[in-house]
């Protein structure tokens, strides 16, 4: 029997920071190591993930939770990215495949639901606006 198959089914939703700092720390784990999207964050971006994680679960914190602390303007960084390397569809579909596979493996309830509906429209909106063509979330 396969690891994954003995997993329990998640049974917490992401409805604490504690909650969101463990899915924020296991999807940018995936994304790091990832053979598409690992260069582009570590090489291109060359990012400080003891910095980039912290603001990334403010991020998530807020728009599921209506906590207060996250600043910040997501379009301008992924544009000033882009800029050096250019994104591709593939891109935006790969990260939101994993965050997908993080969330479902992970979470289950209302908030969850809600953490990928907005991660299908960032992906949608970011991929229109810096490729030309919008992810098919």
């Amino acid at each position: 029997m396969s690891r994954e198959a003995r997993r329990p089914p998640p049974v917490d939703d992401l409805d604490t920071p504690e909650e969101i700092a463990e899915m924020v720390r296991r999807f940018y784990q995936d994304v790091a190591q990832d053979d598409l999207l690992g260069p582009l964050f570590n090489d291109v971006a060359r990012v400080d993930w003891s910095e980039h994680l912290p603001k990334l679960t403010r991020f998530w914190c807020r728009a599921l939770l209506g906590i207060e602390g996250y600043t910040g303007n997501p379009f301008r960084a992924h544009a000033l990215v882009n800029e050096r390397s250019p994104f591709t569809l593939e891109h935006f579909e790969r990260w939101l495949e994993l965050f997908h596979d993080t969330v479902e493996l992970g979470w289950v309830g209302p908030n969850s639901d809600r953490a990928l509906a907005l991660a299908r429209n960032v992906a949608r909106v970011h991929s229109n606006q810096l490729v030309g063509t919008p992810v098919d979330a």
